[in-house]
């Protein structure tokens, strides 16, 4: 009970359980969004901006009592890019969406954003909801690309992802989930294992080193914040194409199935990275030389030498394709996996690179300038230059 023979401290200790009271009981209030912004015709009137979105509607776990929604279409926009925790509404589907996937309690703060300051999507939802009986409504006008443009992380949809994967895209996904309790009991398959709890020890060995390299990480779905932590590490060693799926295993083995277990399966093992040498194009000869021994499989080997001296003795498994002849066949290389091109000296190799980089920029090739000699039992000696 309070005193009531101190009027000032009573007084502060009523405002002090007033303002808890009203934390608890009514809904997150939106910061007040600049004049100019407001004054835009035909925008929705309350807004906010980037801080309050990341502070309260994005926040990983969910804020309970807020939801934000993305008013873009699915396949084009939202999939390919959205702000994690938020839930695809597209304008154009709202009135059928809206009814299951709106929260009952019409005090819930909706925040609703679409492609910025051009996009008229979120404001056209934000009056619909409004209209539905909704008494918490604001919009994120600048939406997604201020959202990136200020540094916060990318999300992209288990869909999107699978069609990555379908495609055969260059791709990294990393299950961020404690390896003998989540990942080994189920996972998206060829994703491999890099527990948040030992990225600074793992992250060295079972990234790649090129920091361009596309990196997707996921966990447990939106209550677990696993992989937004390793994100957020890989940025800061640098790495420039970094991504998150908020949803998921849950939602990956919702949609397409559970993935391997460690009991059905061997443990995926990342193939050792392509580390870069010194001139552009190239790839060591240790990258080279651990990849050849321990993964010959996840790449493959183009001699571009000629018949006579492809017979005389090269690596195994390695494919015929010499120099002279690339061009006319360009369209035959394969695209499933990596090319790694090599001669005996570095030249022609380096040569086929440059014209696959000309003709199939999209092909993931690299060459060894290297000086190599064969002998016919499959035995060779390599020297880097």
């Amino acid at each position: 009970m309070i005193s009531h023979r101190h009027p000032i401290l009573s007084a502060v200790l009523m405002v002090a359980v007033t303002a808890g009271a009203a934390w608890v009981s009514t809904p997150v209030q939106a910061q007040e969004a600049p004049a100019a912004q407001v004054a835009k015709a035909g925008w929705y009137s309350k807004l906010v901006n980037a801080d309050f979105v990341k502070q309260q509607a994005a926040v990983v776990p969910q804020i309970a009592g807020v939801m934000l929604i993305d008013s873009r279409p699915t396949v084009r926009k939202y999939d390919v890019g959205h702000i994690q925790t938020a839930v695809n509404i597209p304008d154009s589907m709202f009135d059928k969406l809206a009814p299951t996937l709106l929260p009952a309690d019409k005090s819930t703060l909706l925040v609703f954003y679409c492609d910025g300051l051009e996009c008229m999507l979120s404001h056209n939802s934000a009056f619909k909801a409004e209209k539905l009986g909704y008494t918490n409504v604001r919009v994120y006008a600048e939406g997604f690309p201020d959202w990136i443009k200020n540094g916060n992380l990318h999300a992209v949809s288990v869909a999107h992802l699978k069609k990555l994967m379908d495609e055969k895209a260059p791709i990294t996904v990393i299950d961020a989930r404690p390896k003998a309790r989540k990942y080994d009991l189920g996972h998206i398959p060829g994703a491999i294992n890099l527990p948040d709890s030992q990225f600074d020890k793992l992250a060295p060995e079972l990234l790649p080193a090129d920091k361009a390299a596309a990196l997707f990480f996921y966990c447990d779905g939106l209550a677990c914040k696993l992989s937004n932590d390793s994100a957020t590490k890989a940025i800061k060693l640098g790495y420039t194409n970094v991504k998150v799926i908020p949803e998921g295993y849950p939602a990956w083995a919702k949609a397409y199935g559970a993935g391997p277990a460690a009991d059905a399966a061997p443990a995926v093992k990342a193939a050792p990275v392509m580390e870069a040498g010194k001139e552009s194009g190239t790839i060591t000869v240790a990258s080279f030389e651990r990849i050849f021994k321990e993964a010959p499989d996840s790449v493959y080997l183009i001699d571009a030498r000629e018949p006579q001296e492809f017979a005389a003795g090269t690596f195994k498994g390695a494919i015929n394709m010499p120099i002279n002849s690339l061009e006319q066949n360009i369209d035959k290389l394969p695209t499933d996996k990596p090319i790694i091109f090599f001669c005996g000296a570095g030249g022609r190799s380096g040569e086929a690179h440059d014209m696959v980089k000309l003709y199939k920029p999209e092909l993931k090739t690299v060459f060894l300038d290297a000086e190599i000699k064969w002998a016919k039992d499959g035995s060779y000696t390599i020297k880097g230059k």
